[in-house]
């Protein structure tokens, strides 16, 4: 099945084939350090075009240091936000770029999320630094290439800046809320990262409404309508109590941009709610996927949801 992580936000700019515009400015002539030069836009958060690459490409992942900035080294685990510029190898123009679009990319360090070589080459870099990545096939999309612009055994080069980092706790932190509703579904309240339980009661008809309840109580920041927020989730279905999707089997969370929730209960349910709490969702279907099959979730299906609210970006 598709992953619910990615059923409940409209496509984001990911790290894949997506058309920009010409890039008037590249000069195939340029190599600087064996691997293709920054011709235009040479600072940090200047939109960079890139020259087309000459001769052999590097077998193994250079990371060169453009920049370097001041800010903490991203570890694993951090939410990195980014611009980046990305081009194959022998191209004469970029495949894909997230300068100019007003909103940076946001990736998890080694949450296996993007292709390996942008995991092994941001982490350990420092935020406010201009890094340029040249990825070998092996970490990137290695044999099969994607779409028309990355052929097959393609090299890539990226040019990243890294605008923020965010370190992430492994778990809601908040201050316990009695649980007194026997109707509805009890969550567990361990801190200490590893999966959290949740349990629905039976023979006991769904609520009508949207439920949203603290589990844990944060004093951090409220959930806008705007912005990212990063969460870790165990998800079930009212009628089975069966997980569709957690987020705890690979231990990674999930960061959801707050205008493309596509699921009106789950955004609803969030907004207002404070960075570091643990809430009881509950969504009927209407505020759900309504009468529409997702992969293991039934139609009309009622969801329950334990949900971290670990940050927002």
């Amino acid at each position: 099945m598709r992953r619910l992580a990615g059923l409940l936000v409209v496509p984001l700019l990911l790290l894949s084939t997506a058309a920009c515009g010409d890039d008037s400015g590249s000069d195939s002539s340029q190599m600087k350090n064996g691997v293709p030069a920054i011709t235009k836009g040479a600072k940090f958060g200047e939109e960079p075009t890139l020259s087309q690459g000459a001769g052999e490409p590097p077998k193994e992942l250079k990371v060169e240091v453009i920049s370097e900035g001041t800010g903490p080294a991203l570890k694993k685990g951090d939410i990195a936000q980014v611009n980046y510029l990305g081009q194959v190898w022998d191209g004469k123009e970029p495949f894909d770029a997230s300068f100019g679009k007003g909103k940076p990319f946001d990736v998890t360090i080694g949450a296996g999320m993007v292709i390996k070589g942008w995991d092994q080459g941001l982490e350990g870099q420092k935020v406010g630094s201009r890094v340029k990545l040249v990825i070998p096939p092996a970490l990137g999309y290695g044999e099969q290439g994607s779409g028309e612009k990355i052929k097959p055994n393609a090299t890539l080069v990226f040019v990243v800046d890294i605008v923020k980092g965010t370190t992430v706790p492994v778990s809601a932190t908040g201050k316990e809320v009695a649980q007194e509703n026997k109707d509805l579904p009890k969550v567990g309240t361990n801190t200490d990262g590893k999966e959290v339980a949740v349990t629905v009661p039976k023979d006991v008809t769904p609520p009508a409404k949207l439920v949203s309840n603290y589990v844990l109580e944060g004093d951090g920041e409220a959930v806008k309508d705007a912005g990212s927020v990063v969460v870790k989730f165990h998800g079930k279905t009212w009628k089975d109590d069966k997980t569709f999707e957690s987020t705890y089997a690979n231990d990674t969370t999930v960061t959801w941009p707050m205008e493309q929730l596509s699921v009106a209960g789950l955004k609803e349910g969030l907004i207002g709610k404070k960075v570091g709490s643990r809430i009881l969702l509950v969504i009927p279907p209407a505020q759900g996927f309504a009468d529409k099959e997702q992969g293991t979730i039934p139609a009309n299906s009622t969801l329950v949801f334990s949900l971290d609210i670990l940050a927002v970006m």
